[in-house]
């Protein structure tokens, strides 16, 4: 990926990152982090990988599983909007095609902490 290309991406995750926090309003869409956007070569399409911690509490695998295909449906039905607000925020020709992909990197991440806590308060003990 080119110095461009990645410059490109990270404006556009910013901008759309943006406009989910300002402008979307799907019930669908919780808070989700966009993680990263990998940008085609001649911008014509861009994955978007967003992620998004369980809610609060101990939720069923089942539970988290369908929240999370909610947040996918959600970000699909908006992203013909998103496309046309990010042709006319951003100083590009054509706005890409978006592809939302779920990243499991913060929920992982978010397990290993509290294992690792679990860890220390049973070796505290």
């Amino acid at each position: 990926m080119s110095r461009r290309t990645e410059r490109v991406g990270e404006q556009i995750r910013a901008e759309l990152a943006r406009l989910l926090r300002e402008e979307v309003a799907d019930p669908r869409i919780g808070l989700v982090t966009l993680t990263r956007v990998d940008l085609a070569p001649d911008f014509g399409n861009a994955r978007v990988f967003w992620s998004s911690l369980p809610r609060a509490g101990k939720a069923s695998e089942e539970e988290s599983a369908r929240q999370l295909e909610r947040t996918e449906e959600g970000l699909l039905h908006a992203a013909s909007f998103l496309r046309r607000r990010l042709a006319e925020e951003l100083p590009i020709r054509r706005a890409p095609e978006l592809h939302f992909r779920h990243d499991p990197s913060l929920a992982k991440g978010s397990e290993t902490l509290s294992l690792l806590r679990e860890l220390r308060d049973d070796e505290g003990r």
